[in-house]
């Protein structure tokens, strides 16, 4: 018995040469590594008093960059979408006020004010405190540095990702997952996210997905896996709000709104209504954003003619 205590309580046997060589090259790179990143220069240090920031990259860092010229727009100059103005207006209120409130996932028709929304109730709330952090989609992998860099502070900050979707196997998609819900780390109280779309669950879809759902005796239906994994991240938001393509008198209305704040009397905005409608057909789409467009376009040919 001695002798096999003695056997089992001997020093493990010496590494190979090979092993050993290799750990000593393990480490030296880790010196070399860690020298290297002493060497690279520090990110600049976040302009906190700016109202909007991007996320940036340079030299594999990340660092938030102040926007000199935030685009804001008035929630009055949102046409169409009042119940959707309401319902964001609302959350983001209880945000600032420091009571409970949702993340937020806007999807729908394209050009329907999904993105200018946000960007109002920045400049609604901008002096209680709100700010805007734009991260670009490829990025979504930093959102732990990001919500480890805005902890603690005073500022009430809105996370924007627009026009955001995956494909499958995307890292940022499970980034996302882990930041909104997830995580063993949490979000601080003061960070939300609001993402645009124009998938409802962010990801495409496939019509073989809905072969793998199935149905019990009692009738009930039970998705497939792959429909789950794509539910997964969308219901993570707590507030969805959906956009629809605008009618022609909503779109009307719309180009009206624009004409008249470009200066021109109400009459002279209502005759443009004929050439309003040959603008959207040229271009396919009632959308919000075709009716701003069409509003510069005609505003400034009529300015210039007086000219």
């Amino acid at each position: 018995m001695a002798s096999r205590i003695k056997r089992m309580a001997s020093p493990p046997p010496p590494l190979s040469h090979e092993t050993a060589g290799m750990a000593a090259l393990v480490e030296r790179l880790d010196r070399l590594l860690e020298r290297v990143d002493t060497l690279l220069p520090t990110p600049p240090a976040p302009d906190w008093s700016a109202l909007a920031f991007r996320w940036r990259k340079r030299q594999g860092r990340g660092f938030l960059e102040s926007v000199r010229y935030p685009h804001l727009i008035r929630l009055d100059d949102l046409q169409g979408v009042e119940e959707q103005k309401q319902q964001i207006v609302r959350n983001t209120r209880q945000f600032v006020a420091r009571r409970g409130a949702n993340n937020v996932l806007l999807t729908g028709a394209r050009g329907t004010g999904k993105s200018s929304l946000v960007k109002a109730v920045l400049q609604r709330f901008s002096t209680r405190g709100l700010r805007l952090i734009e991260v670009d989609k490829d990025d979504l992998v930093d959102l732990p540095e990001i919500v480890e860099l805005v902890a603690g502070r005073k500022e009430r900050f809105i996370l924007f990702c627009d026009d955001l979707s995956f494909e499958s196997g995307e890292p940022g998609y499970k980034a996302m997952k882990s930041v909104l819900d997830g995580s063993i780390a949490g979000v601080p109280e003061n960070l939300l996210i609001y993402a645009t779309s124009n998938r409802r669950h962010l990801m495409p879809e496939s019509m073989a997905e809905n072969l793998e759902a199935r149905h019990t005796g009692d009738g009930e239906v039970h998705p497939g896996e792959a429909t789950e994994e794509k539910i997964s991240l969308s219901e993570r938001f707590g507030l969805w709000l959906s956009f629809y393509t605008f009618s022609q008198e909503e779109y009307l209305a719309i180009c009206q709104h624009w004409l008249t704040e470009s200066g021109l009397s109400p009459a002279a905005a209502a005759a443009a209504r004929g050439e309003a409608l040959r603008w959207a057909l040229s271009r396919g789409s009632r959308s919000g954003r075709v009716a701003w467009q069409f509003a510069r376009d005609y505003a400034g040919r009529t300015v210039a003619g007086r000219e």
